[in-house]
């Protein structure tokens, strides 16, 4: 089974926190769908089996209009061979979910919604920068629930000035409305942002990891109280609605990511495309991918996993570590996990390395302690 990602990259405005690939402009979308589907017939060969899951990202996927996502749609079907049961994912902005779009988008092969809400509070939004507000992230959810079942929304915490109250206020908002799946990550300050330039200015106070860190974990607390499982660190699904597409990230299956800044990978090589639009479109208008291509070393596959599954509930397996890279690779592992298991980072469960309550907020600097720096 494999994936397909198509990176839609337009936004009506800029997010002040975003550091993703896109234009405001929309002036080359039509050509940019006519690339997209270019780009899907000529690497066709890399998916020979099953295609399991189709997620449309961005940018704000919700800006395509009905004949554009037929198109592509159209394309996919008839070069790709799609499940009897995909997931088909489409990442939407509140204040593009008329109760129009919302139909038109149920009537295509579409069948679960990703909604951006970030925050039900009006200062959050406008701290943000984002196009829709407070009464649009609500009516959004609302309306989408008549057509859609599987439902996800993003929230952010961490935001400076936002209180813990506030944070249980937006979690108990997001429960009334009774969605099936919640991703939730903290705000960080990328390089090149607005956010970035106004913390340094003084206009925002800076985003602190104290307060974070208590948010995440009044996050757990909630929603596990009331059936959600924390599946992988910022995802939260109740029984049936965990994303079958980020799982299959984590668990290194194959995906094809199209589009400028789409990224690919197969296992063994990782493949990414030109984060730049017109250089997108004029490659593909040749018949050309813009792709680049990087070889994988069993260091960096080692690496990888360790990464991706200490976020998830599975944790990592200590036999396909074995099975996957030799003995020497589940040694190592044993050895660096010791001290991290004594200080109470880790534990073991059933034969695998989970990272323990005490540890769960440091994720991704526990794996990296066990991460290979040298190939041996």
């Amino acid at each position: 089974m494999a994936g397909i990602y198509i990176h839609i990259p337009f936004c009506k405005q800029t997010c002040h926190y975003c550091d993703f690939h896109f234009s405001t402009s929309v002036k080359k979308k039509p050509a940019m769908v006519e690339a997209l589907c270019r780009e899907l017939e000529l690497r066709k060969e890399e998916i020979p089996g099953e295609v399991e899951t189709i997620y449309f990202g961005g940018g704000t996927p919700s800006l395509l209009e009905k004949e554009e996502l037929e198109k592509i749609f159209k394309v996919i079907y008839e070069n790709y061979s799609v499940g009897a049961d995909p997931e088909i994912t489409l990442e939407a902005n509140p204040d593009d979910l008329s109760e129009e779009k919302i139909k038109m988008l149920a009537d295509s092969p579409v069948n679960r919604l990703s909604i951006g809400v970030q925050s039900f509070f009006e200062e959050d939004l406008k701290l943000m920068n984002r196009a829709h507000n407070e009464k649009e992230a609500l009516r959004s959810i609302q309306a989408a629930k008549k057509y859609f079942d599987n439902i996800s929304i993003d929230l952010i915490y961490g935001i400076p000035g936002m209180s813990n109250d506030r944070w249980r206020e937006n979690l108990q908002i997001a429960l009334d409305l009774d969605v099936p799946h919640i991703s939730s990550y903290a705000l960080t300050v990328e390089p090149r942002t607005a956010l970035k330039s106004m913390i340094e200015k003084g206009k925002i106070a800076p985003v602190e990891e104290g307060p974070a860190r208590e948010q995440y974990e009044i996050m757990i607390e909630v929603l596990e109280k009331v059936g959600f499982e924390n599946y992988e660190f910022s995802n939260f699904g109740k029984l049936g609605y965990f994303s079958r597409n980020n799982t299959a990230y984590w668990f290194g299956k194959t995906y094809l990511g199209i589009g400028p800044s789409a990224h690919s990978f197969d296992g063994l090589r990782r493949k990414w495309n030109v984060s730049n639009n017109s250089l997108y479109i004029k490659a593909l208008e040749k018949g050309e991918i813009p792709v680049e291509i990087e070889e994988l070393s069993a260091k960096d596959r080692y690496n990888e996993l360790v990464m991706t599954r200490l976020r998830t509930k599975w944790g990592v397996s200590v036999d396909e570590v074995e099975r996957s890279f030799g003995r020497d690779y589940k040694e190592y592992l044993l050895r660096e996990a010791a001290r991290l298991i004594k200080d109470g980072m880790l534990e073991w469960k059933e034969g695998r390395l989970h990272v323990s309550k005490k540890g769960k907020f440091l994720s991704d600097g526990i794996a990296a302690e066990l991460f290979r720096v040298e190939e041996e």
